[in-house]
């Protein structure tokens, strides 16, 4: 996949989320809920941190690489509105989002320091992400046929995570980014993002009335390390990562350009990478291009 496009999906995002929309079970709808409050804040950072990077560049990298940046902003930025709508209607169900502001709280430390520190991060969880991603997308199943809205939102949105996987990388390697640094960097993340996910996770169950009961705990057990569940059957993508000389594209997305081409009728291609008057007028304005569409 050479050209990152970005969609506009046709799903109702109006309507109400039921409690468990995940196939009835608790624990899987608390860990993708989990997984949406993160997101608007998240992405918001990869954009920052992708365009920081890139303006950085000398002009010829930059002209290099403004298509794919001009794309992962724009995806990221549809990603962010539609996963804060979706956090509405989780706030209106009670549900409070301890994540984000954890996040955000640690993304200021990391102002003001040399902008491949947070390409370094952006990169680290688009690895993370693209995990889940290709997982989901070849395990759909495990979304439940409850709320087909809502399995499309994570499917759609795991097809463009894969597209757009290796933007945040190549802008690090673009700047000289340190493999050290990135390996070091990822192990970090691994740590928060495992933490952070299963905090999330609890508070939900727990707001939920749900986190004590046993057929909760056996069904988590068998999403996260059953037999080819979501821990158990990611370990070796995750441990390509720490690789001296890995790339995301040495993983197969074959998964996500079939789902976009089944499912073209699911959305509406809204931009593509064009070539602007000024490579930084480009990427400034992919997001509001996006949100005006």
């Amino acid at each position: 996949m050479t050209e990152l496009v970005v969609r506009r999906l046709l799903v109702d995002m109006e309507a109400p989320i039921a409690r468990h929309w995940c196939d009835g079970d608790p624990f899987r709808t608390a860990f993708l809920n989990a997984l949406s409050m993160s997101f608007p804040v998240g992405e918001q950072f990869f954009i920052d941190a992708v365009r920081a990077g890139w303006k950085a560049l000398p002009p010829a990298e930059q002209a290099r690489l403004q298509a794919d940046v001009q794309g992962f902003v724009g995806q990221e930025a549809t990603h962010r509105r539609l996963h804060g709508l979706y956090n509405g209607h989780l706030e209106a169900l009670g549900l409070e989002n301890r994540w984000a502001p954890r996040a955000l709280r640690r993304q200021r430390r990391l102002e003001g320091l040399d902008p491949r520190h947070a390409l370094a991060v952006t990169a680290a969880f688009e690895h993370f992400t693209s995990i889940l991603a290709d997982w989901m997308l070849r395990r759909p199943e495990r979304l439940g046929q409850r709320d087909p809205r809502l399995a499309t939102l994570w499917l759609w949105h795991a097809a463009e995570e894969s597209e757009h996987r290796h933007v945040a990388f190549d802008v690090y390697r673009a700047l000289g980014g340190d493999e050290a640094w990135r390996i070091r960097w990822f192990r970090r993340i691994t740590v928060f993002f495992i933490t952070d996910a299963l905090r999330q996770t609890l508070h939900n169950l727990r707001r939920d009335g749900t986190l004590w009961r046993w057929s909760t705990w056996r069904a988590g057990a068998a999403f996260l390390f059953g037999r080819d569940g979501l821990v158990r059957g990611n370990r070796g993508p995750w441990r390509d990562y720490l690789a001296p000389g890995f790339h995301p594209h040495d993983h197969d997305a074959s998964a996500a350009e079939a789902w976009l081409a089944a499912h073209a009728g699911d959305y509406v291609p809204v931009a593509r990478p064009v070539a602007p008057a000024s490579p930084g007028e480009a990427v400034a304005g992919a997001a509001v291009r996006v949100a005006a569409a």
